[in-house]
């Protein structure tokens, strides 16, 4: 999640943090005038992967999946999600998606029904598993699958349905924002931002950030317009007027973590001084934004001298029709400002694809884990690029946090309904720099960039990393941190 409104104008803007965009998207947008390849049905094109269910490359996509303490009635502990193939076809004329999706998916225990996470938008018409018709039932939000299953045994599992996918309901009090998941715009476009839930909303899934998966991804669209998603772009082609992309993600990643967005899309290629290869996904016609995007490898380069090596493959930035940012594992989605594109926002989600996507926080109490790290750096660029001190800074940010900590509660024990304010990002944030004094320069920065390795492609929890500091430094540090995440009240500082 980036912050809405400069780090300058904190007492002013810390009440307009940003997970998703601010307007709530019509129910039922009007259908579209279009030609008619834009308004006859798009239907699936068929998927060309093919991961068997004892394919070695499931194991790295093995999971420890919990129940989330935060909102436990999204997600399954039963089931842990290796591999979504979503074969996917947009037909803007009336708004409609219509999918095939294979999971390949292990059994955490025995049971005798898989639950998955599926708007009630969405009409599914079959589910097989192992080739298998296989009964279900859909109330409300939940697919159940009547399914004898055995613990840690895999299944491979196809759903085909259809419908206009509806957001889903923020669990926030912010004014910025009321929805999540999928965004159909006036235009008849697409795109997805899903921080704590709402991947449900367009797919079927174990919607709950312990369990990371696999994904491929096959986008079918009229031209112009064209499909989006996290990865690599395997293919792009063209079939009587429908544009066929194909995209794979080969490190799993967490489903709040993975974006789609179908529009008219341009490419633009970059690279760090690293090496990593960067791709700029902006609306055709809106040249304009590059500009600013190419500020992008600068922040990679910048922020790879605090943390380390970039952890993923590539890097892809994609503009939509959003007024915010999400740090989408490997393809970071920004709204169209002049914000959410500056220096600070893209050194904001950077840092994310270590603090927060190559390890993921276990549930949503501790997203506080991915966005003190992420604020913190962002405030370090801030500092450096204005030429400022960041005691002045972290004086400033001491200013309001304590009224944060009060509206929300601590950072480690909000309460569910306010999912996203500011108490998650500045107290954790004042408190590295506090341990940043403590341990001097040089220890502090080894841990923090040693800490994303420990937990590789993986999940960890509050007791995980509090520990961890503790045990590295020889030091008990747990007192520090339950001072700093659980308590009531702002800990002094030095």
């Amino acid at each position: 999640m980036r912050l809405a409104g400069g780090v300058v104008a904190l007492a002013l803007a810390w009440t307009s943090l940003a997970a998703c965009d601010s307007s709530s998207p019509k129910a039922d947008p009007s259908p579209v005038s279009a030609s008619s390849s834009a308004s006859r049905a798009v239907e699936p094109v068929g998927s060309e992967t093919t991961v068997a269910t004892d394919d070695p490359s499931l194991d790295a996509a093995v999971s420890e999946p919990v129940e989330d303490r935060v909102y436990p009635d999204v997600g399954d502990p039963s089931v842990d999600a290796l591999h979504y193939d979503l074969d996917l076809a947009w037909t803007p004329a009336s708004d409609t998606l219509t999918a095939v999706e294979t999971l390949v998916f292990r059994a955490t225990a025995t049971g005798d029904h898989v639950q998955l996470d599926l708007g009630q938008a969405l009409t599914v018409s079959s589910v097989t598993v192992d080739g298998a018709d296989a009964d279900f039932d859909h109330p409300g939000k939940d697919l159940v699958v009547h399914l004898d299953t055995r613990a840690d045994r895999r299944y491979t599992m196809v759903i085909s349905y259809a419908g206009s996918p509806r957001p889903v309901s923020a669990p926030t009090t912010r004014g910025d924002f009321s929805t999540l998941g999928w965004t159909t715009t006036t235009d008849h476009a697409a795109w997805t931002m899903q921080e704590p839930f709402g991947a449900y909303s367009w797919y079927a899934v174990n919607d709950q950030p312990a369990d990371k998966a696999l994904y491929s991804f096959t986008i079918a669209a009229p031209e112009p317009m064209m499909g989006v998603a996290n990865g690599t772009l395997d293919s792009r082609d063209q079939q009587d007027g429908t544009s066929i992309t194909r995209w794979h993600l080969d490190e799993p990643a967490s489903s709040y973590l993975v974006t789609i967005a179908i529009g008219d899309f341009q490419e633009t290629k970059d690279r760090s001084t690293s090496g990593v290869p960067i791709t700029y996904w902006t609306p055709r016609g809106a040249a304009y934004t590059i500009k600013g995007l190419r500020s992008t490898a600068p922040a990679v380069d910048w922020v790879e001298g605090k943390l380390g090596p970039y952890p993923f493959s590539s890097l892809g930035i994609l503009l939509v029709d959003s007024r915010s940012g999400m740090e989408t594992q490997s393809m970071i989605t920004l709204g169209r400002t002049d914000y959410t594109t500056a220096p600070q926002v893209l050194v904001h989600e950077i840092v994310h694809q270590w603090y927060g996507d190559e390890v993921t926080p276990r549930d949503w109490r501790d997203v506080w884990m991915s966005e003190g790290m992420a604020l913190y750096l962002q405030g370090l660029w801030e500092a450096e690029h204005d030429h400022r001190s960041v005691a002045s800074l972290m004086a400033e940010w001491g200013s309001i946090e304590p009224q944060m900590r009060r509206e929300s509660g601590p950072p480690a024990d909000y309460d569910p309904a306010t999912f996203g304010e500011g108490n998650i990002y500045y107290g954790p944030a004042l408190m590295w720099d506090e341990l940043r004094k403590r341990l001097g320069d040089d220890e502090f920065w080894r841990l923090v960039r040693k800490w994303p390795t420990v937990h590789e492609d993986g999940n960890a929890g509050y007791d995980d990393i509090t520990s961890w500091w503790s045990q590295q430094t020889g030091r008990d540090l747990q007192p520090f941190f339950d001072a700093w995440l659980l308590g009531r009240k702002s800990p002094p500082r030095t």
